[in-house]
């Protein structure tokens, strides 16, 4: 039917290796983004995307950096994601999500129990992978994804959520 939506169904082949994972997680983000404007729709879809394509997550989503509520500094709002319910503002600089915002630097955190100032928006975190959205040097956003099991994520883990973070840059 003319004018019908497109319909997707990505989803990871059995028995992957990590780079392999990432490399089709990443061309399933790009064919999904590289026509669409819109920030929120993207964020969305590639949400959606990390919690089918990677194993042993409790959240997966975004954090965008966005004007204080009650300052004019900046700090970080939820965006889109999938998982339990969770913070809506976090402080530049606090927890694992502000400090990846706050240093521009990915966090890999193996025990978020033993990260200093630790937000537990989910009590069954345990792990954590949080990687900056650059845009022409500065931060616009967070991906943030979360794990019930310790040391769930590797060095593997931030090389493909930052090839992710570098293509939907200019997308978000």
């Amino acid at each position: 039917m003319k004018g019908s939506p497109t319909v997707y169904d990505f989803k990871p082949a059995d028995g992957q290796d990590v780079a392999e994972r990432y490399r089709e997680l990443l061309n399933a983000a790009d064919a999904l983004t590289a026509d669409e404007p819109d920030a929120v729709a993207n964020m969305a879809n590639v949400a959606a995307l990390m919690w089918e394509f990677l194993p042993d997550l409790n959240w997966a989503g975004f954090y965008r950096v966005a004007p204080a509520k009650v300052s004019p500094a900046l700090e970080l709002v939820l965006g889109p994601f999938v998982g339990r319910p969770a913070c809506i503002r976090i402080p530049m600089g606090t927890g694992v999500c502000g400090t990846a915002a706050s240093s521009g630097a990915t966090q890999l955190v193996e025990d978020v129990h033993a990260f200093p100032g630790h937000i537990a928006c989910d009590a069954a975190s345990q792990s954590e992978l949080v990687v900056p959205v650059l845009r022409d040097g500065q931060v616009v956003a967070v991906i943030d994804l979360d794990s019930p099991h310790p040391a769930r994520f590797t060095q593997a883990d931030a090389t493909g959520i930052e090839a992710l973070a570098a293509l939907l840059s200019t997308r978000i």
